[in-house]
């Protein structure tokens, strides 16, 4: 197994990439439905195709993208990949779900879970430790 652990700045770089692809598709689409509400400060949630442009898709692209290519496009473009931090193979199903779940937890108390790649030894957040992965620099 590759044992290159991805840093904090990379990585940050390849969240970053991913953002803003994802914006680019969401902001025209949720735009062209909501008009000038989606722009309003005061409404946090504007109803269904808020939640399903604003969560539901952007996580089972993200999902799949980890289970296909085992990257984002942020992270295939920064040579970065996940893997399963026991075996260096490829994540489990169940695996690529708890981490995305585990962004959540670990961005509540003020991103200490995602900080937390800068001083881990093996660079992991603690969605990586939740589901027993790693992300490494690939050698292409």
């Amino acid at each position: 197994m590759n044992t290159n652990y991805a840093g904090f700045w990379i990585r940050t770089l390849a969240s970053m990439i991913d953002t803003v692809l994802m914006l680019i598709i969401i902001i025209p689409v949720m735009s062209a439905i909501y008009g000038d509400a989606y722009w309003d400060p005061d409404t946090y949630y504007l109803g269904l195709w808020d939640g399903l442009f604003n969560y539901i898709l952007p996580a089972i692209a993200i999902i799949l993208f980890w289970f296909y290519k085992s990257a984002t496009p942020g992270k295939m473009i920064t040579h970065l990949i996940i893997v399963d931090a026991k075996t260096g193979e490829k994540p489990s199903v169940s695996q690529l779900i708890i981490r995305y779940i585990g962004y959540y937890v670990s961005a509540i108390p003020l991103l200490l879970g995602l900080f937390w790649v800068g001083i881990d030894k093996r660079k992991q957040g603690w969605h990586d430790k939740m589901a027993g992965t790693v992300v490494v620099e690939t050698n292409t």
